[in-house]
C-alpha cells in the first residue's frame, strides 16, 4: 500500500511577490492572501476592454519609483560585495554582505 507524504511547495504570490507555501495535495496557491487575490481580480477587471494584455502589470508612479529605489539598493549591495572581494575581505565579512544582498533582493522582487 503506497504511503502519501505531505508535499510542501513554495512559489511567489502573483500579486505582491511574497512567498506562498502550499502543503498537501492539489494545485500550488497563486496568492499569499485573499486580499491579494482580490486585488489581482480588480486589476484584471480594470484592464478588461483596454488594448493592454490581460497579464499587464500597471504600477502607479509611486509604485514604480519605489521599485526603482529597491533595485538601486540591490545594485549597491552587489557593488559592496564586489568591492569586498576585490579588497580581499574575510570570509565572515563576505558572508554578511552576501546575506544583506539576498535580503535586499528578496525585498526588491515584491512588485507591490
Amino acid at each position: 500500500m503506497p504511503t502519501t507524504t505531505a508535499r510542501r511547495r513554495t512559489a511567489v504570490c502573483a500579486w505582491c511577490g511574497r512567498e506562498v507555501v502550499s502543503e498537501g495535495p492539489g494545485r500550488t496557491r497563486k496568492y499569499c492572501k485573499r486580499s491579494c487575490r482580490q486585488r489581482a481580480y480588480e486589476s484584471r477587471a480594470a484592464l478588461a476592454g483596454t488594448p493592454l494584455p490581460a497579464d499587464s502589470v500597471v504600477l502607479s508612479a509611486q509604485e514604480a519609483e519605489s521599485l526603482s529605489e529597491r533595485m538601486f539598493e540591490v545594485r549597491c549591495a552587489a557593488e559592496d560585495v564586489q568591492t569586498a572581494v576585490a579588497e580581499g575581505a574575510s570570509p565572515g565579512e563576505l558572508e554578511l554582505l552576501c546575506a544583506r544582498l539576498v535580503d535586499t533582493a528578496r525585498s526588491a522582487e515584491r512588485i507591490r
